[in-house]
């Protein structure tokens, strides 16, 4: 598959988002799989569909013996199908990612919205 930077800049957004923080809580509903952390602050990652382009999650593990420590970093492995979010310690959670830029004329990528939990 070839990403026109979109996957790429996806994970930054993500690691933006998380990095110096620690995961609480993990939802996935419908389309959303939403993070809160440890400043009450929510990061939703939106499936996208368009046509032939898509970005969906397809599976996650959340590595419970890790999650009280705090994120590090974000990186992508395997074409941008596998992503680790991670601490010092290894993985924290890993997802499973299924995407296609399609032609190249459609868009593609996660939406990622980060919100105040209360808001």
């Amino acid at each position: 598959m070839f990403d026109d930077g979109t996957m790429q800049e996806n994970v930054q957004e993500l690691g933006d988002a998380v990095v110096g923080h620690r995961i609480t809580r993990v939802e996935q509903t419908g389309s959303a799989l939403s993070l809160t952390l440890d400043d009450g602050r929510k990061v939703d990652l939106y499936d996208t569909d368009c046509c032939c382009a898509y970005t969906e999650l397809e599976a996650f593990l959340l590595n419970l013996e890790r999650v009280n420590h705090i994120i590090t970093g974000v990186k992508a492995t395997d074409d941008y199908t596998t992503w680790h979010v991670y601490a010092d310690m290894g993985d924290v959670l890993a997802l499973t990612v299924g995407w296609n830029a399609g032609s190249g004329n459609y868009g593609y990528g996660f939406n990622i919205r980060v919100t105040e939990e209360n808001a």
